[in-house]
């Protein structure tokens, strides 16, 4: 599969992982139900404040899944950063992983690659990690 995203979106995430910098950063991006198009990028604060482990809020998280169902939207991408590894799941982002139909996406800000960021998205599911390409489009 391809994860197809905007630039726009890509450049809000990759500002989003150096504001919060040296926490990790977090967030979805929601789409049409079923249509697997990231439309409507959602920043999360990361309620664990950690540059190891991120954690959506509960409240937040909950907001989140009712105002999704009530547009008739679901979560796409689930996009987190690591700040000091590379952009691969860790054991702790594959036993979460807990959306099977989305693209996981994960940033690094790692000092060894400034200023440069990875940019990657994966599939996990049941535990298997596979990496995907990414398509980077002004427009969906």
């Amino acid at each position: 599969m391809t994860l197809r995203v905007t630039s726009k979106h890509v450049e809000a995430i990759l500002e989003q992982s150096r504001v919060e910098y040296p926490d990790e950063c977090c967030g979805v991006i929601l789409g049409p139900e079923g249509s697997d198009r990231a439309e409507i990028l959602k920043p999360m604060i990361n309620a664990a404040h950690s540059p190891t482990f991120y954690e959506f809020d509960s409240k937040d998280l909950l907001a989140l899944y009712r105002d999704a169902e009530d547009n008739s939207q679901e979560i796409v991408v689930v996009y987190h950063s690591h700040t000091e590894t590379e952009a691969y799941p860790s054991r702790t982002d594959i036993a979460y992983a807990s959306e099977p139909n989305a693209h996981y996406v994960l940033v690094s800000t790692r000092k060894e690659i400034a200023p440069e960021n990875e940019f990657r998205s994966y599939r996990i599911i049941d535990g298997v990690v596979s990496e995907e390409d990414v398509e980077i489009v002004e427009v969906l």
